[in-house]
């Protein structure tokens, strides 16, 4: 299968990005800063529900 090269970008992290800077940031902080980070994220995107929705699908039955 061959990649769509226009939906791919690749970037380097140098030592001066923005994004290398805001990685080591998060990982400095304690877990629980951090997954109040993603809840605050999820809120703005999925609004203020409880959960997210989960979809499962059966694939194949088992002969029990």
């Amino acid at each position: 299968m061959e990649m769509n090269k226009k939906a791919v970008s690749i970037h380097r992290l140098d030592p001066f990005s923005e994004i290398k800077q805001n990685l080591e940031y998060w990982l400095s902080r304690p877990s629980d800063e951090r997954i109040e980070a993603v809840e605050i994220l999820r809120r703005q995107v999925y609004g203020n529900t409880e959960r997210l929705q989960r979809v499962a699908r059966v694939i194949q039955r088992s002969q029990s």
